[in-house]
């Protein structure tokens, strides 16, 4: 599964703390749920969203670099890319992992 497959994952509403986990993602927005007030949905957008903006990042980043080798960029142009490309991947791993330990404790969990 790419990226691109990240909105369609399916979330359980019953995990508590979905609205932290979305305010976060979008920046402390407020995060309200969708008119069926699914929280699962807009945390799977949210994800999706974060997704999009980091691979966007990094396309940038690609393409500063290409421009570089062609002499159409300057040095500090291309610098500035891909440091802003390894914060937002070094954002998503952190993420990702955040995700992952999150899961294995509910999974944990006695019910």
């Amino acid at each position: 599964m790419g990226i691109g497959g990240i909105g369609a994952l399916q979330f359980k509403p019953a995990l508590g703390g979905a609205d932290g986990a979305t305010n976060l993602l979008q920046g402390g927005a407020a995060a309200t749920p969708a008119a069926g007030g699914d929280v699962a949905a807009s945390f799977a957008d949210a994800l999706s969203q974060a997704a999009s903006k980091t691979v966007g990042t990094l396309e940038n980043a690609e393409k500063m670099s290409i421009q570089a080798l062609k002499g159409d960029a300057d040095t500090r142009q291309v610098v500035d890319a891909v440091m802003d490309a390894q914060q937002a991947l070094q954002t998503a791993v952190a993420i990702r992992d955040k995700i992952v330990s999150a899961y294995l404790e509910v999974s944990r969990m006695a019910i």
